[in-house]
């Protein structure tokens, strides 16, 4: 889908209406009508796709500040199309893990496993996002439930594939090293030498 700049739809808006109204009091509805459409159906298009598309891009290409700017222009997100209102959250939700604001990030991508995601690579990328969120909080219950929720799903994109499996890795070397821990300091005082005699042999005089 070809992507209009938002400014530029803007402009359009401005131009339908006011060409349309100024058309239909000189000559009548019929010549001013095909600019009110114009404005109405980029309105429309305004309210019901925001900035989605052209943030996404913005947020591909590491763009944080910019793609955060571009999403403050959708106005009014609770009127955006289901689906792109699920985006939307998620994209916020990524700009804020990039920049450090877990608890902020959090908040956007429960709201938006609420909604109706796309498919299962955005909903498993959401669980993998949370489950990592969890894991910096060092919540690892909530971060494995996260993380086998992602694993159920039907992954296609191999970014993500990829992202599952070192996620994988990395709770695997976590729990070996989690027993390991245990089994050396597991007894009182955490001394491994605790299960042995407290005599020690002298050496031989010479």
């Amino acid at each position: 889908m070809p992507i209009i700049n938002i400014y530029l739809k803007f402009a359009l808006i401005a131009l339908g209406f006011i060409l349309g109204i100024a058309l239909t009091i000189l000559y009548g509805f019929w010549y001013g009508f095909p600019f009110l459409l114009l404005g109405i159906v980029m309105t429309v298009s305004y309210f019901l796709l925001g900035t989605i598309q052209s943030a996404g891009e913005l947020v591909q290409n590491q763009q944080f500040d910019a793609a955060r700017q571009r999403l403050s222009l959708t106005k009014f997100p609770n009127l955006l199309y289901v689906t792109n209102r699920a985006i939307y959250y998620i994209l916020n939700g990524s700009i804020d893990v990039a920049q450090g604001k877990n608890k902020e990030a959090e908040d956007y991508f429960n709201k938006a496993l609420t909604l109706d995601l796309p498919s299962d690579n955005e909903k498993a990328m959401v669980y993998l996002q949370l489950a990592n969120i969890n894991a910096t909080k060092n919540n690892w219950n909530a971060s494995m439930g996260y993380f086998n929720q992602a694993k159920k799903l039907d992954v296609t994109m191999p970014q993500i594939k990829e992202q599952i499996a070192m996620f994988n890795k990395a709770m695997k070397q976590r729990g070996t090293a989690k027993v390991a821990q245990q089994s050396m300091g597991g007894r009182k005082g955490g001394n491994p030498m605790a299960g042995r005699s407290g005599k020690r042999r002298r050496p031989k005089m010479r």
